[in-house]
């Protein structure tokens, strides 16, 4: 049975997306009485987003599915600050040029999952278009009259950090009146009334909410969504190597994919239901299956993300080099490449350095321990011997003038020498 009247917060509901909402009757009122504007703000502090960030803008994709205008914000303003929210220490100031980079690489996952053109298309805005001619004095007097110190210190995001008596810079404080400045200046432009992000984001989106009740501006609404786990409870985002980044220049469309596919069993129907845009009767009946079957719909999970953030051909490439890899043997031609300097190889290297080089393991007393059982493999070799010193050219070459490093069952990667 429906839980709201609108479409919009029925499917974000029933998908499992909601963990707080500011009003959630006047919320879903307005949004079931017509269009409503909404958007999420993503700060440009690197050349990707990571699959955290993919949750919020798969919110943007449903908003716009069901009708509403959906805005990417780009925080061209926002990262020349930084956002100090639970942090130990302040981020590395980037510049102007720095931060134009990441924005012009990050709009390019954008637009695989929103539509940007046609009807009803979403928009994309850069807050440093009003943030970077603001009048100092008058800002503080207009806006910062507004905010409370003694509110703003209560947020969990800033007391985590004076709890453990790391230093908040008076640059850092003035995020938070940034972001909520932010939204009050897109329901001015664009009659924006929600601001949706993750749950670490709710004081930041609430100062908005407050800010435009303050100023006598209307009524501002406020949506986050959980913090997302694994099973085991883990973190979700996170490999050995670093994030899970969504550019492919960072983290392989095949990468990417085997991901998904290592899903754990009892995350299957909540990953489907979060991530793809499969109908929840289809994902019921993929959660419903059990023993060797759920295999299956993990690679229906893997493939169909992957879809969505690098396209259908390298979802669907990725899945065969997986086939081919672990059902039918290996091959090399479409595997992640890791580059080394040709020069390192003058001596030759041993086989733990290799691994280490591989990025398949961290450390070379890892490389050791994972040697020691069985679990590396060099061009299907099991290796023994972590010090064996390996000529590139007599001992690894291959056709395609790389190497392949395997780490059990499922990692492996090719080292080309460059």
């Amino acid at each position: 049975m429906a839980k709201f009247k609108s479409d919009f917060l029925n499917v974000l509901d029933q998908r499992g997306f909601i963990h707080q909402v500011s009003d959630p009757e006047g919320l879903d009122a307005l949004a079931a009485k017509g269009p409503i504007s909404g958007y999420v703000g993503y700060d440009a502090t690197a050349t990707s987003i990571h699959i955290g960030n993919l949750i919020t803008v798969t919110m943007l994709y449903w908003l716009q599915e069901t009708g509403h205008k959906a805005i990417s914000l780009m925080g061209g303003g926002t990262s020349m600050v930084g956002d100090p929210s639970f942090r130990d220490d302040q981020r590395q100031l980037l510049t102007v040029e720095q931060i134009q980079t990441n924005i012009d690489s990050i709009q390019r996952v954008y637009s695989n999952i929103l539509r940007y053109d046609g009807s009803n298309p979403a928009i994309m805005v850069n807050n440093a278009d009003w943030l970077l001619k603001l009048n100092y004095v008058e800002f503080l007097r207009d806006v910062g009259r507004y905010f409370s110190v003694n509110r703003m210190l209560s947020f969990d995001s800033v007391k985590l950090r004076l709890d453990r008596e790391q230093s908040l810079s008076f640059l850092e404080f003035n995020y938070m009146i940034m972001q909520g400045y932010d939204f009050v200046e897109l329901n001015r432009r664009y009659g924006t009334v929600l601001q949706m992000g993750g749950s670490d984001q709710w004081g930041n989106i609430i100062n908005g909410v407050d800010l435009s009740h303050r100023m006598g501006r209307p009524q501002l609404y406020a949506l986050t969504t959980p913090l997302l786990t694994t099973a085991s409870g883990q973190k979700m985002g996170k490999t050995a190597s670093g994030a899970v980044w969504l550019n492919g220049d960072l983290f392989s469309p095949y990468d990417f994919w085997q991901y998904f596919r290592n899903t754990e069993d009892a995350d299957v129907g909540k990953f489907l239901k979060i991530f793809t845009r499969l109908p929840l009767d289809e994902i019921a009946r993929l959660e419903a299956l059990g023993g060797a079957e759920i295999n299956d719909a993990k690679k229906v999970l893997a493939t169909e993300i992957t879809t969505i953030v690098h396209g259908r051909e390298a979802a669907e490439q990725s899945a065969v080099t997986a086939k081919a890899l672990f059902e039918s043997g290996a091959t090399l031609g479409t595997l992640p490449t890791v580059l080394m300097p040709i020069g390192e190889w003058t001596e030759g290297r041993s086989s733990g350095a290799i691994a280490v080089a591989s990025g398949l393991v961290n450390s070379g007393s890892e490389a050791r321990r994972k040697i020691g059982e069985g679990a590396l493999r060099i061009n299907d070799l099991v290796v023994t011997d972590p010090n064996k010193i390996l000529l590139y050219a007599h001992d690894l070459y291959q056709d395609t003038g790389a190497f392949k490093v395997q780490l059990g069952k499922k990692k492996t990667v090719l080292v080309k020498p460059v």
